[in-house]
């Protein structure tokens, strides 16, 4: 067993500098791992798993594994003097009522609200015209489980709002139910359906609703692979088993992910299948026809594309069909292939993201990362420039075609998102809700600079921290990314975020190749062969912080989640001497089994696979965190976060990793990692387990950056 010598603080008076005062000490010794002698061979080459058993999610080994690994790093965070002020900071700064847009569905109008601290947000209603105050609660997830632990995921109407049905989440597992309901008197109406999964709800006016799921995995649900989706519908009064398949189930042809969406005159039901999380084939069938045929837009998954609206048979779709950053076409649904096509809204130099309502489509540009908005009428004339509030981003602008306003969200790194109503004849916004917050923008500032990677390309990287503070090289400091799939990181409030910051904190996110900001060129540019250049980003990243004295190796924090969270694997292992604390979280971490657990084949398109050809398993295996990791290295402090029902990145990445770095840790940065019991991979994760989450995030980064105590203006707050 390997012992850590570990600090024990006392005191809550000064701020420690680096100047590593005297500490009391006492030993941690990391929990037995056994080892397997599992070995896998890739083109004649063998690769050792030895933690191969700790794979096995349903095993009391593994169970015991992990309560002993919990038990170490719990000890060792009971031992950072200031981390229930932190907690406590925390959850003052997050009790405050957080409500979300109205939208109307039948005789009432919705919204979702938060008092401050409960586990989940509740679903609330009134009758449309009558005053909001006269709201009552609707749905309320909080009542599901007394911990917070089953969630609300999706709420979906019938075409007359008289019928819902919701989909719920347990544990934070990626498996649905969904419950069918009476929205007047709240009654359920029918059994429960069970076994959904990656599956939206689309009603078909109001006889009963579309919804996609795997079958049921042998073994471990959570960890088994599902690679065989299939989209049903379920006509309201009918049992689940009689439920008609509508799309897929054909061993000749496997799609992981399908999905059908009825558009809003209830015209068409369009229906999208993928191999893997980028390219979609498409499919449309007329609803008013009842024999119709199912008509092919696209048979390939070269591109990604969906219907935006329909004007009767004219369909407008949007696609990044040899247009990368995206652009509207029209075409008749009566010939909706590609040849067929016309441009609507062309292609710009920005990526579009567009929405309708009101009558009117509405154009979201990231330019940088940034919002730009536009309003256009159904013959592609461009009406207006929405005014924003301010530079950061905005999301929403979605209504029903009849309704007259619609509600949109504006938010950055120092805005705590507000809620806008917008007149959508006149282009007029007014504030709808503020929230009232412990938090004053004008003490913090955010600002984007451009650095060069290693092979010259400019990323865009956006700073925050308070207003004022001195560039000497030691302020603590968040460096965060993501860089893949094609997802954009765009500005936006959080209350951790906020917290890190009021002790002097910097977060910096840098908008990496492998994401979505510029395109899917940009996106491109960091999958599969190229997956390094995400990596090289966000070294690029930290060095111009340390470079420009942000901050320090001593003094910096990398973190990110999923696909972030391998790429803080893989920064930590590439280059353990940058930075002083690393927090990889849910990460995908290895390469070359990833994709025989649950979903995860379907990430193929961005990272590839081990047996795909010799050159990508050497690729893999070259950057891969739990193969990099080599003995006597030193490496950051480490603080590896993962929850136990986690069925999309399994906790198994996370526990090898783990397992690893205990082994061949060299010099005295801990190597913890905390699991969290029924928790997934984050969506729903009740108010209660985020802060004690946070609290001990933050906790671990400072006290391993050298501090005894909080900054003394948090303190103050505290004691306030």
């Amino acid at each position: 067993m390997k012992k850590l010598i570990i600090p024990i603080v006392i005191g809550l008076t000064v701020v420690a500098c680096k100047e590593e005062p005297k500490k009391e000490t006492t030993a941690l010794t990391y929990p037995e791992t056994k080892k397997v002698d599992t070995v896998d061979t890739y083109f004649e080459t063998e690769v050792k798993d030895p933690y191969r058993w700790l794979e096995d999610d349903m095993s009391d080994e593994t169970a015991d594994w992990v309560q002993r690994e919990n038990k170490t790093t719990y000890g060792y965070l009971d031992n950072i003097p200031y981390r229930d002020a932190l907690k406590e900071r925390l959850s003052t700064l997050w009790n405050y009522e957080k409500v979300g847009a109205p939208f109307k569905e039948g005789d009432y109008t919705y919204f979702y609200k938060n008092d401050g601290l409960q586990n989940q947000y509740v679903v609330y209603r009134y009758k449309t015209g009558e005053d909001p105050s006269t709201a009552e609660v609707f749905l309320d997830p909080n009542t599901f489980k007394d911990d917070g632990t089953i969630s609300l995921d999706n709420l979906s109407f019938s075409e007359d709002g008289k019928t819902t049905a919701y989909s719920i989440s347990e544990g934070g597992s990626d498996w649905r139910k969904v419950l069918v309901m009476n929205v007047e008197d709240r009654e359920i109406v029918e059994d429960t359906l069970i076994d959904i999964k990656f599956s939206g709800l689309s009603w078909k006016g109001n006889e009963g609703f579309y919804y996609s799921s795997y079958d049921k995995p042998k073994g471990s649900e959570l960890s088994a692979k599902t690679d065989q989706h299939k989209l049903y519908y379920h006509k309201l009064g009918t049992s689940q088993k009689e439920d008609e398949l509508i799309f897929g189930g054909t061993e000749a042809e496997k799609h992981r992910y399908i999905g059908g969406s009825v558009s809003e005159d209830n015209q068409y039901l369009t229906i999208s299948a993928s191999t893997s999380t980028s390219g979609n084939k498409l499919f449309l069938k007329d609803l008013t026809k009842p024999d119709s045929k199912l008509e092919t837009i696209l048979d390939n998954t070269d591109s990604d594309t969906y219907l935006l609206d329909n004007d009767g048979s004219k369909l407008y779709l949007v696609t990044n069909l040899n247009a990368p950053n995206k652009k509207i076409v029209t075409v008749d649904a009566a010939n909706p292939t590609p040849e067929n096509w016309n441009d609507f809204i062309p292609e710009t130099k920005n990526v579009l993201s567009p929405s309708k309502g009101g009558g009117y489509f509405f154009t979201k540009y990231m330019v940088d990362a940034v919002s730009k908005v536009s309003q256009y009428d159904y013959e592609g004339n461009k009406i207006r420039e929405i005014e924003l509030p301010g530079v950061g981003s905005a999301g929403g602008f979605g209504a029903k075609k009849d309704e007259k306003e619609l509600y949109y969200s504006f938010t950055n790194y120092v805005t705590p998102g507000s809620i806008y109503k917008f007149n959508i004849e006149e282009g007029t916004s007014e504030l709808y809700r503020k929230p009232e917050i412990d938090f004053n923008p004008e003490n913090y500032e955010s600002k984007q600079v451009f650095y060069t990677s290693k092979d010259g390309t400019k990323v865009p990287m956006i700073i925050t921290h308070k207003r004022g503070i001195e560039l000497n090289g030691k302020n603590p400091t968040i460096l965060y990314g993501y860089g893949g799939f094609n997802i954009s990181l765009t500005p936006s409030f959080s209350i951790t975020n906020a917290v890190w910051m009021e002790q002097g904190g910097i977060y910096a996110v840098p908008n990496l190749r492998g994401g979505g900001e510029y395109g899917k060129e940009w996106h491109k540019a960091g999958t599969k062969m190229k997956k390094q250049n995400v990596f090289d980003d966000f070294i690029a990243a930290a060095e111009y912080l340390i470079e420009n004295k942000y901050t320090s190796k001593d003094y910096l924090a990398i973190r990110g989640g999923s696909n972030g969270g391998l790429l803080v694997g893989a920064t930590m292992t590439q280059r353990p001497d940058l930075m002083k604390v690393a927090l990889p979280a849910v990460g995908v971490l290895d390469m070359l089994r990833y994709h025989t657990f649950t979903a995860g084949a379907g990430w193929a398109y961005d990272y590839g696979t081990a047996e795909e050809s010799k050159e990508m398993f050497e690729y893999l295996k070259g950057y891969s965190p739990l193969h990099n990791v080599k003995d006597g290295m030193e490496y950051p402090a480490t603080m590896i976060t993962t929850g136990d029902h986690d069925d999309r990145v399994v906790p198994a990445h996370s526990f090898k990793f783990a397992a690893e770095l205990q082994e061949h840790q060299s010099g005295s940065n801990p190597v913890l990692i905390r699991i969290e019991t029924d928790a997934g991979h984050g969506a729903g994760t009740p108010v209660s387990k985020t802060i004690d989450q946070y609290a001990d995030i933050f906790g671990f980064t400072l006290y391993n950056m050298g501090y005894e105590v909080l900054p003394e203006k948090v303190n103050e707050k505290i004691k306030e």
